[in-house]
């Protein structure tokens, strides 16, 4: 590994060298005046970066793309992708550029990655601009995420360009500065696996297990054991949205991490009301994306995968698929042990037969009231101590939750434990706050005509989502009424 240190952090450039096909460099179009809007320094410091020296003007110019780190070498990434299941060959970093590898003080390597940047070869008539709205939105909601400890990118900074950018309006510009595992997604190995060197595909294969799933080097076929390893990684991650509420909106192909976090927040949001139809995506009009839809999703955007992967598999197709097939086929199965292992903990259950479908009626009944996703799972602990008045309060319906409940307090008393143990327990589990998608668009709006203030004191309460406080009641509410019904995000582009 060749690593070049600079003012800034520790650069390595692996991706570059060992997969130049996959790539073209580029360089950004900078900022006509750079104005850094929000800084984490916590990600900073754990990188190994003095937050000072990133707020410098240096720093300001590597984070809009206008200066390349000694040591880098700055590319648009290509990559395929299913978009809303029409197949494109041709995608990659329209408006971004790959900066380069940090390696921080423990020696683990993070991609710095560029939205916003300025046009690239792959800009398909884009303008390569971001707006200052969704790239806080994007900081906000990764934040937020991992806050949650749910595996996601992270927002290392947003700069404001100075600059106008026209979209239905004409709106501040802005670039996020992203950090990431790595930024291969199934679409890299689409676009690998359609290219005439079939060396780059076993040379891609071989990047993405050494640099996420080592252990599958030392499997008798590693591409296999790559591929069950991002299954399961799969079904781990949206498991984990399911749990919260969380509607990613463009599960495209390209926007499927081979690292197992969750990448490109633009048009996601979470849920009010627990409803599996709900859709927020402007562009997902056949709401291909829904809640409810999303484990299917995952599924089918892994057997998009094992297509790419077939020839380095084996040279015999039909033992290819055979063997893709029954690793894909794992997938549901391994969803639902960990959204059951997920959901029994958010209700406090250690999983005694039964309990599944004592989940499954409880979220019937979450979706025939109407209840409020996070508030509602939250309340159940109060329950556990002995009160439910909240959780009755949160349905149309209280006698339905009354009958629910008695079948949910004989399962939790036959395992015996401590009810204050069992709802502190359910405490750490189900969040006080999560976007709400009203609080956000607020800090949003508020932000885009520069006042900074409801954005940052929305993200300090999201910085700490399981823990109830003081004062933070109305972020903990569900959206007013009026607010819900034909909520839309976009993208952003």
């Amino acid at each position: 590994m060749s690593v070049t240190s600079t003012s800034l952090f520790r650069f390595d450039d692996s991706f570059v060298r060992e997969l130049p096909e996959l790539s073209m460099p580029w360089k950004g179009a900078g900022a006509a005046d750079p104005t850094l809007l929000v800084l984490n320094e916590a990600l900073a410091l754990e990188l190994g970066a003095d937050p000072a020296a990133l707020r410098a003007p240096d720093g300001l110019d590597v984070l809009v793309g206008r200066v390349a780190p000694e040591g880098t070498t700055p590319v648009a990434m290509g990559y395929a992708g299913h978009q809303f299941g029409g197949f494109s060959p041709r995608l990659g970093d329209g408006r971004a550029l790959l900066v380069g590898e940090i390696v921080d003080p423990a020696g683990v390597r993070h991609d710095l990655h560029l939205k916003g940047s300025g046009r690239t070869p792959f800009a398909r008539g884009g303008d390569g601009r971001a707006a200052v709205g969704p790239m806080l939105r994007e900081h906000l909601v990764s934040e937020a995420m991992h806050a949650l400890g749910i595996p996601t990118t992270r927002s290392l900074a947003v700069v404001a360009t100075g600059e106008q950018v026209q979209r239905e309006t004409v709106l501040p510009g802005a670039v996020l500065a992203r950090v990431a595992a790595s930024h291969l997604r199934v679409g890299t190995f689409q676009y690998a696996s359609r290219l005439e060197d079939r060396s780059i595909l076993r040379r891609l294969i071989d990047h993405a297990v050494t640099r996420h799933h080592p252990h599958a080097a030392e499997a008798e076929n590693p591409a296999l054991a790559l591929f069950e390893a991002v299954v399961e990684a799969q079904a781990a991650l949206v498991a984990q949205w399911m749990l919260v509420g969380f509607v990613h909106g463009v599960m495209n192909t390209d926007n499927v991490a081979i690292s197992g976090e969750t990448i490109d927040y633009g048009p996601c949001a979470f849920m009010d009301a627990h409803d599996p139809g709900t859709v927020f995506s402007s562009i997902d009009e056949g709401a291909r994306y829904a809640y409810g839809n999303q484990p299917h999703i995952a599924q089918w955007n892994l057997a998009r995968l094992a297509e790419a992967l077939l020839p380095a598999v084996d040279d015999d197709q039909p033992t290819a698929i055979s063997g893709l097939t029954r690793v894909l086929e794992t997938f549901p199965v391994r969803y639902a042990e960990h959204w059951s292992r997920g959901m029994r903990a958010k209700v406090g259950l250690q999983g005694a037969p039964g309990d599944d479908a004592l989940l499954d009626d409880l979220l019937t009944l979450m979706y025939e009231q109407g209840a409020d996703h996070t508030a509602f799972l939250r309340s159940l602990a109060a329950a556990v101590r002995g009160d439910d008045t909240a959780s009755r309060s949160l349905l149309t319906d209280p006698a339905a939750f009354d009958a629910w409940a008695t079948r949910w307090r004989a399962d939790l008393a036959a395992e015996g434990r401590d009810p204050a143990a069992v709802a502190d327990g359910m405490d750490a589990v189900n969040p006080v706050y999560v976007p709400r998608n009203h609080l956000v668009e607020e800090a949003l709006a508020a932000a885009t005509v520069g006042d900074l203030g409801p954005f940052g004191r929305l993200l300090d309460v999201l910085a700490r989502p399981f823990e109830a406080r003081s004062g933070l009641e109305a972020y903990a509410l569900p959206a007013p009424s009026g607010f819900g019904p034909g909520y839309r995000t976009f993208c952003g582009t």
